[in-house]
């Protein structure tokens, strides 16, 4: 393709006086300079570490063609704009902006920098070089939901969550909805961080889910803490972000992860063939791009292939996380039948019944 253009560039004597110049090679492009923006360490697992498998898989499918760099323990706000001014000075042509509060940093930014391209992780709003990307997480948790609710003893999960942002709300309530499908006594219980990362707060608000009887745990935080917490106290759980089979070898049911790998290196091979175009981009179950993996080889057989076959449904789009009749902890009816769009999972600031906790009025 780069000789193509560089022929359609060249007047016809210098065409002439270049080939003549054999065996001479056409100069190979340079590699397309990506930057990663990360909120936390990368570490040994969790939403950084999942990310960062994402960007090696990008490595691995496209060789010399791109060469990345990486900023991790970026806090969100005036620090992610700082860092993102950086790499588009540095000449990244491609930033991959992954976490939620990157936003409106990445939007100043992109304003500056026209040429550069960004992919923000979530969020609401695009630019003429600003995509967003996610993953239908709600499918996995929902999912994962029901695997807790068939192997729940109690009936009661816990759920660790960082902010009550629509993502995380969706989360619960996935799960929530999930556990109902198994056990429709079941009830979920909920603590707030405010922090995505703080590990110590993390165990303190496992520990105190534990307290109040929760038998399964679960999390939208991005350290290990909860499950160590749920190995310790010999809890179950359902991990998230990361396989945490090595933090909790006997806790863990499941997990479910993110797999970026695919989407980075299509979104550097757009860009390196100048059709990169902005767009709000969602996978899920379908696409490979959120699953339910490491399922723990002592569950039971028929429950390992019911929770498999469930996955493969929702593949399908036979079964909806959002279907049916929907019903807020306050006993309205959100939805009577039918199924829940993306806009409107989207936008969810409202619990469904079986959650046990509150939202900020700010979430609201």
């Amino acid at each position: 393709m780069f000789k193509n253009l560089l022929r359609g560039a060249l007047p016809a004597a210098c065409l002439a006086a270049f080939s003549a110049a054999a065996p001479a090679q056409a100069p190979s492009a340079p590699p397309l300079k990506v930057g990663f923006v990360y909120v936390t360490p990368v570490g040994q697992a969790g939403w950084t570490f999942q990310h960062d498998l994402g960007r090696q898989a990008m490595e691995k499918a496209l060789g010399a063609g791109v060469k990345s760099t990486v900023v991790e323990a970026v806090a969100e706000g005036p620090d992610s704009e700082r860092v993102m001014r950086d790499l588009a000075a540095q000449g990244h042509q491609l930033i991959f902006a992954t976490s939620f509060g990157y936003l409106e940093p990445a939007l100043h930014v992109a304003a500056d920098f026209p040429n550069v391209k960004f992919e923000h992780a979530g969020g609401y709003k695009t630019a003429a070089n600003l995509g967003t990307y996610n993953a239908r997480f709600y499918e996995g948790r929902w999912l994962a939901g029901y695997l807790a609710g068939k192997s729940s003893k109690s009936g009661t999960a816990g759920y660790v969550a960082g902010f009550p942002v629509p993502e995380v709300i969706q989360g619960i309530n996935a799960f929530t909805l999930g556990m109902q499908a198994a056990n429709p006594k079941a009830q979920v219980k909920v603590r707030w961080l405010n922090a995505w990362f703080d590990p110590a707060r993390e165990r303190e608000a496992a520990l105190s889910l534990v307290s109040a009887g929760a038998d399964v745990l679960t999390n939208h935080s991005a350290s290990p803490a909860v499950p160590q917490a749920a190995e310790e106290k010999g809890v179950q759980l359902v991990a998230y972000h990361s396989d945490m089979s090595r933090f909790a070898p006997h806790a863990q049911l499941a997990a479910v992860v993110a797999n970026w790998g695919g989407f980075y290196t299509q979104a550097a091979q757009a860009v390196m063939a100048q059709r990169w175009r902005p767009a709000a981009t969602l996978g899920g179950f379908k696409d490979g791009m959120v699953e339910l993996a490491a399922l723990n080889p002592r569950l039971p057989k028929a429950l390992r292939e019911d929770v498999l076959a469930r996955q493969r449904d929702i593949a399908a789009g036979k079964l909806l996380p959002f279907g049916g009749r929907l019903v807020d902890q306050a006993g309205r009816v959100r939805q009577d039948k039918g199924a829940l769009g993306d806009e409107a999972i989207a936008h969810m600031d409202w619990f469904v019944q079986g959650v046990q906790g509150t939202l900020p009025a700010a979430a609201k």
